[in-house]
């Protein structure tokens, strides 16, 4: 505890130019804290802490090593030599950080040096309740100690704090007066309240907006110098080296404009602006792009209302203040909804407790206005239309549209919009069932395309490119591609599986150049906030090509490609099908089209309440081919009484990740690591569980690296893996193989996890379960997953303790058969002839399949044992109905396709409680014979 008013402290110590002495090194992803600093910040682990983590388990283990070093009195303390290592990596990180600052460390040091733990812990504790809370108050200083103790208490400025980054070689008096220029033009009526940072290189400043999420804002200066003078990890050079791509310019202006870009890249929500002293009159017209404003070095107070002035453009949530605003209002209501003010809950004598339960703003806020501020979903003009321009930005599209009842209702828009009668779509067979729905509504000719399976955990991966382009040869040769509508994917899979997006969108373009895609990002709109992420994300592979397709450099590139394949620029007429499923395509830039469509089920990855949902576009021909279609397919699917709470959600979460979505989706992965990392290492949980990796989920012919949890071996090694191989792993996911327990995943997920601990799980095969961080997981549910898990193994290990010969023969049947091979995932069989096209291609008119079974006597129930004597008697019988387990919750079988012995064997292994589409007491709904 810290005494009531704290003794005097040091004022803070000078600090050199550039960071402290480069004592110690600046650590990255993987580096382990001195002694090996557990979760709970005790020495004994080796579990490796991201920085974030280190930064928290430092100060806290030097808080807690300081107090008992102050216990023991003055003159007889020493600092354990584990504590003591901490300080000089401290000053090495915390120079990317303006709080506590490097004079609070310097201040530090001294105490310490000076044997005064008193005045040490009071400049401690502060500091790591704040970066354990991560709140945003006011921070403490070693000034506010010498307060004299009688003088009233300043109340705690509660205003929303961030960092300024300014990146110049400054001088110790030069960074001085210009923080205090900055900080004399704050006034009370300022919205926010920043604190500058300041580093004195190309790569520091990479590294400052690496390390620190609480940097909202970067200030160039042309002073910079290109190479950083601390020492940086191993990990951390490799990255650097690999993103920055070569020598940093000796040009001023040239470096200048390269570091914009990189930290654009990196960190594309920050605010850049440019300090200059010379001719800015003559460089705004080609910088305005990169930078949000540029400034003459004397323009202190202008710089301040621009830094503030950022913060409040992407701190604006239209719709959700204009929600809020309309419940502050009084109001009569003589509409709809008797809920609307709480008019039909708040005086009930029999459901008040409904009011008491949600709290009175929700019911303030429901209402069926359109006016006053509010907005129509169908119609938007205001509140709602901005919203929506808002989150476009934010997501890196051109338009974005918000979706209350789910992605499941944003995929049959999409599809509605672009897909007529007879167009041929290229989709995953495993994709939602919502897709397959659609397609059928849009009268769509289904080509299903097939995962590559992982028979030995119980599903699919994803669809190899080689696949994709194969199937797009196969419609050339029979004279249809010109009838290839649209390619539907979904990335990443439920199991974490991530495309290539980039490859696959240049590759397939360069066979038909203006095709569509649909890239089903339900599971994945976190990741266009994290710099790894988000180069395999829709939009902005689809930005990426763009840019890419106006460089002259590109249209050689491709030149050169035909060049070698022997073909005539804007055609591959002569060039082979082989030759062309063994080369690395690039479309003709002169002839590509990007149309490119997102949709994203923000409720579960991102900050939304349940069915808030986004699409995302990236259409170059979507006013001149699209723009009509689409408005009448959102109205077809879009309620007219859309909930505005989920529209508020939506509208809040997006103003969250432009502020804190780099840090959030950086701690879920980490977190994430960290589990797999106990799992790995703790020799209990290892003899039951074992977290599959990238070369248990990933073949090796669509790999170029070896790492099983790139993430794991640090920023670098991710980065390598994410830039090369087909397939990655999102290391948020994490597959849990449990099939040593001899329990099956079904009842592990209720019956162990849910119904004992409370623990949620996403998914579950026969052998595996699927557990997720997200942006809201905490270290603390972390800890109580491993927790359970280790009381789960424990109690495996008395079960089987206390076996009979008998039972324990029992266990290890289950054991066996939830380890070896089951019968193999059966792919899409083909649709039935009467409704293909022709036997070239794999189409079917899933449609008429569909409204076939209206007629009466069209089809009938058989039982599976039937089923099978029919196919073995070389029938084949054709299902009537979409059957769709849960898991592995993709449809089995869909209308008009023929029913096979491999999937009749698939099914009857299911362990799986729920089928959608099967009666097991009546059998398989089959079509009758035409």
């Amino acid at each position: 505890m810290l005494p009531a008013a704290p003794p005097r402290q040091p004022r803070a110590a000078a600090v050199p130019p550039g960071g402290p002495a480069p004592s110690a090194t600046v650590p990255d992803a993987g580096t382990r804290l001195p002694g090996h600093l557990t979760e709970a910040g005790t020495p004994g682990s080796e579990v490796p802490a991201s920085v974030w983590r280190l930064r928290v388990d430092a100060w806290e283990y030097l808080g807690y090593a300081v107090k008992q070093a102050a216990a023991v009195g003055p003159g007889n303390a020493k600092l354990p030599a584990e504590a003591a290592r901490l300080l000089p990596l401290l000053e090495a990180v915390e120079m990317y950080w303006a709080f506590p600052g490097q004079g609070y460390i310097a201040g530090l040091r001294k105490c310490l040096e000076d044997g005064d733990y008193s005045a040490a812990l009071a400049l401690i504790e502060p500091v790591a309740r704040r970066l354990a809370r991560h709140v945003h108050a006011a921070p403490e200083t070693p000034a506010d100690h010498e307060r004299d103790a009688e003088q009233p208490e300043v109340p705690a400025d509660t205003r929303r704090r961030f960092e300024v980054l300014v990146i110049d070689d400054m001088s110790e008096a030069e960074r001085d007066i210009m923080r205090a220029d900055l900080l004399a033009q704050r006034r009370p009526a300022d919205e926010f309240v920043y604190e500058p940072v300041f580093v004195p290189s190309f790569e520091d400043a990479l590294v400052a907006v690496l390390l620190n999420p609480d940097i909202q804002a970067c200030v160039l200066r042309p002073g910079f110098v290109a190479r950083s003078r601390q020492r940086l990890s191993r990990d951390l050079r490799t990255f650097l080296a690999g993103f920055i791509g070569g020598e940093v310019p000796a040009r001023p202006m040239d470096r200048i404009l390269m570091l914009a870009e990189k930290l654009g890249e990196l960190r594309p929500e920050l605010d850049l602006y440019l300090v200059a002293g010379v001719s800015i009159e003559e460089l705004a017209s080609s910088l305005t792009r990169r930078f949000r404003r540029l400034f003459r070095r004397q323009d202190s107070l202008e710089l301040h209302l621009s830094l503030l002035g950022g913060a409040a453009a992407r701190y604006e949530a239209p719709f959700f203040h204009a929600v809020q605003q309309y419940s502050r209002k009084p109001a009569g209501v003589f509409h709809a909804l008797p809920v609307s003010r709480g008019g039909s809950v708040v005086n009930s004598k029999w459901i008040d407790d409904l009011g008491e339960f949600y709290g009175l703003n929700l019911l303030l806020a429901e209402t069926s206005a359109t006016s006053g501020g509010l907005d129509s979903l169908l119609d938007p003009h205001g509140s709602l239309k901005k919203a929506q321009q808002l989150a476009a930005r934010a997501y890196g599209a051109q338009k974005s549209l918000f979706v209350t009842n789910g992605t499941s209702t944003a995929n049959k828009i999409v599809h509605q919009s672009i897909v007529a009668p007879g167009d041929v779509v290229l989709v995953d067979r495993n994709c939602h069932k919502s897709h397959h729905y659609a397609l059928m509504l849009a009268g769509a000719q289904v080509a299903y395309l097939d995962a590559y399976p992982l028979d030995e955990f119980a599903f699919y991966g994803a669809v190899p490119l080689e696949s994709i382009k194969r199937m797009l040869l196969d419609y050339r040769k029979a004279g249809r591609l010109h009838e290839v509508k649209m390619l539907a994917l979904t990335n990443c899979t439920f199991d974490g599986i991530v495309y290539d997006v980039e490859r696959v969108m240049e590759e397939c373009l360069a066979i038909k150049p203006d095709l569509v895609f649909l890239w089903d990002e339900a599971w994945f709109a976190f990741a266009g906030f994290h710099h790894i992420y988000r180069r395999r994300t829709a939009m902005a592979a689809a930005q990426k090509l763009e840019k890419q397709f106006r460089d002259p450099a590109y249209a050689r590139r491709y030149a050169e490609q035909q060049r070698r394949l022997g073909a005539v620029v804007g055609s591959l007429d002569s060039v082979s099908d082989e030759q062309l499923l063994q080369t690395r395509l690039i479309p003709d830039p002169a002839q590509a089209r990007l149309r490119v469509y997102a949709t994203q089920s923000t409720h579960k990855t991102l900050t939304s309440l349940r069915q808030g949902s986004m699409i995302h576009i990236h259409d170059q021909d979507f006013g001149q081919l699209n723009a009509e279609s689409f408005h009448e397919a959102y109205m077809t699917h879009t309620s007219t009484s859309p909930n505005y709470q989920i529209l508020a959600s939506l509208d809040a979460g997006r103003r969250q990740v432009e502020f804190e979505g780099y840090e959030l989706v950086q701690r879920q992965a980490d977190l994430a690591v960290s589990i797999a990392q106990a799992v790995a290492r703790h020799p209990l949980l290892k003899k039951y569980f074992r977290i599959l990796g990238t070369r248990d989920l990933i073949p090796a012919k669509y790999r170029e690296t070896e790492r099983q949890m790139p993430l794991r071996d640090g920023l670098a090694a991710m980065a390598e893996s994410w830039q090369r191989d087909e397939f990655v792993v999102d290391p948020s996911r994490l597959t849990l193989h449990i099939g040593l327990t001899g329990v099956d995943g079904d009842t592990f997920k209720h019956e162990y996890l849910m119904d004992k601990y409370g623990i949620q799980v996403n998914k579950t095969s026969r052998n595996s379960v699927l557990f997720m961080t997200n942006i809201g997981t905490s270290r603390s549910s972390v800890a109580y997953l491993v927790e359970v898990l280790v009381k789960l193994a424990e109690s495996f290990e008395d079960e089987q303790a206390a076996m009979s010969g008998l039972g324990r023969r029992a266990h290890e049947a289950r054991v066996a058969a939830l380890t070896s091979s089951p019968p193999p995932l059966p792919d899409f069989s083909r649709f039935a002839d009467r409704y293909r096209v022709d036997s070239q291609t794999p189409d079917g008119n899933m449609r008429e399949a569909y409204f076939a079974t209206y007629k009466p006597g069209a089809t009938e129930y058989v039982p599976a044992a039937e089923l099978a004597r029919r196919v073995a008697d070389g029938e084949e019988p054709v299902s009537a109905s979409f059957v769709t387990p849960y898991p592995p919750g993709f449809p089995v079988l869909v209308p008009g396709q023929v029913i096979t012995a491999e999937i009749l064997a698939f099914m009857s292994v299911l362990d799986t409680r729920e089928i959608h589409g099967f009666n097991p007491e009546l059998g398989f709904r089959v079509l009758t014979e035409a």
